[in-house]
């Protein structure tokens, strides 16, 4: 599976840095996986129509994959390469149960609606977001009833976090060389806290 292609393609077409990386799967086989991009920048609001102009935040991108998979670990495999090759300091893994399930809370159901890009303080409106995911509703459903994992990376490379990034793995474009050295880890049964994968380190001695 090949998640890295699709994210270098929006940073391509984009061209703003990314504040983070997510994705999402049902807990289903060969269900389709929302990809969502949230940048870093500002834009005119032209509908506001008042001068001078208000600016608003560059509204996020998603992305339904439609790659098969059998095992949540073959998404586990591909995140963990995309977030080693664009330089994130680390990646989390979250497994969440079905919040239609009995004695879910009200957090969970915002949750569940947020890991599917959906806006649960405006829920008629997708200004935050440009989605070409026809099937993201019914996967938000279907998540409520079976579950879903969401994975998460801040990146480096053609990101927010280049100026401040402390990490001795690092080039010199703020990416590493592939292959990922972290292998994943099997899904076990949904918690509140996640699984953190650790991908930099500093080795030298930093000064204040």
């Amino acid at each position: 599976m090949d998640i890295l292609t699709s994210i270098r393609d929006q940073i391509d077409a984009v061209r703003l840095p990314l504040y983070a990386v997510t994705v999402t799967a049902v807990r289903r086989p060969d269900t389709p996986l929302l990809l969502m991009l949230h940048w870093h920048g500002l834009r005119r609001d032209e509908a506001a129509g008042a001068a001078p102009a208000r600016r608003r935040a560059v509204p996020g991108s998603a992305l339904q994959l439609n790659a098969r998979w059998h095992a949540l670990e073959e998404i586990d495999g591909a995140m963990l390469d995309a977030a080693w090759q664009l330089g994130a300091w680390d990646m989390e893994r979250s497994v969440r149960r079905g919040c239609n399930d009995a004695g879910a809370s009200a957090r969970e159901a915002h949750e569940c609606r947020q890991a599917f890009g959906d806006n649960p303080l405006a829920p008629d409106s997708d200004a935050h977001l440009v989605a070409e995911a026809p099937d993201r509703d019914e996967l938000m459903q279907l998540a409520a009833r079976r579950g879903y994992v969401r994975w998460l990376f801040r990146p480096v490379r053609a990101g927010l976090w280049r100026a401040i990034a402390e990490d001795d793995t690092l080039d010199a474009d703020g990416g590493r060389t592939p292959p990922c050295p972290v292998a994943p880890r099997a899904l076990g049964e949904p918690q509140r806290a996640p699984v953190v994968y650790r991908l930099g380190r500093i080795t030298r001695i930093v000064l204040p």
